[in-house]
């Protein structure tokens, strides 16, 4: 496995995104290939935490590329996106499902209402919960794995017809088709259904 360098992620999250779709994210010996993302795009997206600007909950969108975001949401769950862009620009991926390839006993000690392999991942605050993803590790640098969690490349492309769909679960900001999958993975969040022809 080779880690993806620091430009990979230089660019806008809408381009970034499909093309992270067969990386893998892995932390100490656990781990999965993503088959799930969605972009967010900072002051031009409602969706995005970013798009009023940087506060202290959301400083680190806004840094340089290729880091962890780290956030909670209802309470009791962490997800993790990866900053994309010129620092200073909010825009990250949201790592929204993974296939699980490694630490897989590990992953169920972690979750353990996860009855199939299928389940240990199959959703953002899942796989964060799989990986032991949290707060603390918001800021963690995913090129050079300074904390453990890397996000790196085994030679396998992208699909070269990825889903495409609007993303999950906003109020607003939910028009743009900005989320990404290997289409018929089992491991996905919600099924993927392609779009009806005209």
């Amino acid at each position: 496995m080779a880690p993806l360098d620091r430009d990979f992620f230089r660019r806008d999250s809408r381009l970034v995104a499909p093309e992270l779709l067969n990386k893998l994210l892995t932390r100490d010996g656990r781990g999965g290939r993503i088959v799930e993302v969605e972009a967010y795009a900072g002051s031009e997206d409602p969706g995005s935490h970013g798009y009023r600007g940087m506060t202290g909950r959301t400083v680190t969108m806004f840094g340089p590329p290729g880091f962890l975001y780290v956030y909670f949401i209802y309470g009791m769950h962490w997800c993790a996106n990866v900053v994309c862009g010129e620092e200073g620009i909010c825009s990250a991926v949201l790592i929204r499902a993974l296939a699980p390839t490694d630490g897989i006993e590990e992953m169920r000690r972690a979750r353990p209402a996860a009855r199939r392999v299928r389940d240990l991942c199959s959703g953002p605050a899942k796989l964060c919960q799989a990986l032991g993803i949290t707060g603390v590790d918001d800021g963690s640098d995913v090129v050079t794995g300074d904390r453990g969690i890397l996000l790196p490349e085994d030679g396998m492309p992208p699909p070269t017809e990825p889903g495409q769909t609007v993303r999950v679960g906003l109020s607003t900001g939910a028009e743009h088709p900005w989320r990404w999958v290997v289409p018929g993975d089992p491991n996905l969040s919600r099924p993927f259904e392609p779009p009806m022809p005209a």
